[in-house]
């Protein structure tokens, strides 16, 4: 079995293509083997005994995975296997065998060659809602209507994910938008024409013409604006189909194509983001058509549909060509709309899109204000729109030496005596301990308790939004600090309570990581302000050491640590933006794509630009699947 998914994987991945200056066949052998070696027995002997065929504990059952290694459903659970076992998680301390260093280490190498075992697959594509910003900004376009016109719709969760359902609460919604949306745009009933209606909807004809025909052609130019793309003869029958139940129901000509209007305002190729090529029944992967990459460039990049440029490159057939998909991502970017890239995904990946709501104790933290946390969210989206408009080298995001501050928020920098007033203006940094994502009160905030720091989140973030390691999910019945007895911690720094929690065993592997991480953040509170002594009144001790001997004292050199790892810092971005981009988790394939994309921006310094392009020009972003690849099992049959 396991033989026919690597023959499967062989076929669908062989040629010339090369990943790191190697051949992938020669890169697949060497991973077939390493699996061989290193992988199945590590599972036999360590893991199947709770996670086999017999036993499924928490639900983890290894045989697929080695049937299949190179698979998605494989990858996944691969990915947290190694996790825990790279934190010394699993086995679990009670074991009764315990693997080597030397073995968990080859285990490790091993796992993380198994991309090259994976079908060349795009994934599927992702249907989903437009968001409610994208939703209010493509109104204002095709109508010129104030995107808050949408204001009524929920805020989406960070975090959920894409939505691809409409609930009758939601449908209500947007049946009430449409009808403010109409009011605006067209007059009253009987009433002269707007000429936003003109514009739409023509003059109306002569007597005696051909109402339906005009009505139809009426609709094609409707849906091509609204849908981003031609309508199919089907669908204009249904837009027309609602003109006639007007015209039947005694509407004016005026009337029913306001009602055709509203039903394209409602229609699900409006409200959704979807692929538009039909396949041919022996096709599994397919490339987007230049409609619907319009619209993908266009939402990420501006949070909106298509402009005319790009539309008018989907209408020749152009866009997909590599040197225009390139340029036009680059006159994207340039444009003041880009900025749309951090409110989608820049807030999401630095935590902050959440600062609005978030907790924080009143009586310790009464500077929260709404203008203060407004000023925080400013500041990182103008920090981040600086790296990528200047087409800085991601290293910039730790080691900037300039930020946007105003009034209130200089007063957590210790500058309100220089700075003053609510304009956002970029400043120059003197204090090294400052300057980048490490040392932003909105991010620091985000990442500390509503009336403490916490060393363990912001460990956590450095390490998973920053670094892009997997850390394990906590044990259970672990004990917050708040519940640790007080008279043992009552003389105790911050530092010291939260270091008991490596006296636990099945807490220690994770924490010695993490810890001196938060621990080198400590001098920020939990607002972000500097200070020399925690809330117990003990010195701040900031030093610590990471995997590899780097050792640290303050801020500063940590971040120098970080800034160092510039490959790391590049590929956990382009990871995030990538998975952002396509919507769904990156598996499989999708690693020898960030590979590529690494080669590349490497030699150009690592620079933002660079790396967004590389992305939005992959693979993965102009191409997806539309029916499963055969599995080793299936093949076997």
């Amino acid at each position: 079995m396991f033989a026919a998914g690597l023959t499967l994987s062989v076929v669908a991945l062989s040629g010339t293509e090369l990943v790191a200056g190697k051949d992938l066949s020669a890169l697949q052998a060497e991973t077939r083997k390493a699996f061989e070696e290193d992988v199945t027995p590590f599972i036999n002997t360590y893991c199947t005994r709770c996670h086999g065929q017999d036993r499924q504990k928490g639900g983890i059952n290894f045989q697929p995975a080695l049937k299949n290694p190179g698979y998605s459903d494989s990858s996944r659970r691969w990915k947290h296997a190694l996790a825990n076992v790279k934190a010394h998680d699993m086995p679990p301390e009670d074991a009764n065998k315990q693997p080597t260093d030397a073995e968990r280490q080859r285990f490790q190498e091993a796992i993380a060659k198994l991309k090259y075992l994976s079908p060349k697959d795009p994934g599927p594509f992702v249907i989903r809602r437009l968001t409610k910003v994208e939703y209010g900004n493509t109104l204002h376009d095709l109508f010129g209507v104030d995107p808050a016109v949408a204001q009524e719709l929920p805020d989406e969760v960070f975090g959920e994910g894409y939505l691809n359902t409409l609930s009758p609460l939601q449908t209500e919604q947007y049946l009430g938008i449409a009808n403010k949306v109409l009011g605006q745009i067209l007059a009253p009933k009987n009433g002269r024409p707007t000429a936003t209606q003109k514009r739409l909807f023509g003059e109306t004809p002569r007597l005696g013409a051909d109402l339906r025909a005009a009505a139809r052609k009426i609709a094609g130019s409707l849906a091509r604006s609204a849908y981003r793309r031609p309508a199919s003869e089907a669908e204009l029958d249904v837009l027309v189909g609602v003109f006639e139940l007007a015209r039947k129901n005694k509407q004016s000509y005026q009337a029913a194509l306001r009602l055709m209007l509203k039903a394209v305002l409602v229609s699900p190729q409006f409200l959704f983001i979807t692929p538009s090529r039909e396949a041919e029944p022996d096709q599994a992967i397919i490339p987007l058509d230049d409609y619907q990459l319009a619209s993908r460039l266009s939402y990420l990049l501006w949070a909106t549909m298509p402009d005319a440029e790009l539309s008018a490159l989907a209408d020749a057939g152009k866009l997909h060509e590599p040197p225009i998909l390139k340029a036009q991502v680059a006159r994207l970017l340039g444009d003041k709309r880009s900025r749309a890239l951090f409110d989608g995904f820049g807030a999401q990946w630095l935590g902050v899109g959440g600062l609005e709501s978030k907790t924080f104790d009143t009586a310790k933290f009464p500077q929260m204000t709404s203008e203060l946390r407004t000023a925080m969210y400013e500041e990182a989206r103008l920090f981040f729109d600086s790296i990528v408009r200047e087409n800085r080298s991601v290293v910039g995001f730790i080691d900037a030496d300039y930020t946007f501050l105003n009034g209130p928020l200089a007063t957590i920098y210790g500058l309100e005596k220089t700075i003053t007033g609510p304009e956002m203006r970029k400043v120059t940094l003197a204090d090294a301990n400052r300057g980048g994502i490490l040392g932003m009160p909105g991010i620091l905030a985000t990442t500390s308790f509503p009336n403490r720091t916490s060393a363990v989140k912001r460990g956590v973030w450095v390490l998973e939004q920053v670094l892009g390691e997997h850390v394990p999910p906590a044990p259970p019945n672990v004990p917050p600090l708040e519940k640790q007895d007080k008279k043992t911690v009552e003389n105790l720094t911050l530092r010291q309570r939260t270091e008991l929690h490596r006296v636990n065993t099945v807490c220690a592997n994770c924490h010695k990581i993490l810890d001196p991480i938060g621990f080198g953040l400590e001098n920020f509170d939990a607002i972000g302000r500097w200070r020399d002594r925690d809330d117990s009144g003990g010195a701040i001790d900031a030093a610590g050491e990471l995997p590899g001997g780097k050792r640290f004292s303050s801020p500063k050199e940590l971040k120098a640590i970080i800034a160092a790892r510039q490959n790391d810092l590049a590929r956990s971005l382009a990871e995030k933006l990538l998975a952002y981009s396509l919507c769904r988790q990156l598996e499989g394939y999708d690693e020898i794509v960030v590979d590529h994309l690494m080669e590349t921006i490497a030699k150009d310094g690592y620079r933002v630009q660079a790396l967004i392009s590389e992305i939005l020009t992959s693979y993965p972003f102009v191409n997806h699947r539309v029916k499963e690849l055969a599995t080793a099992s299936s093949h076997e049959k």
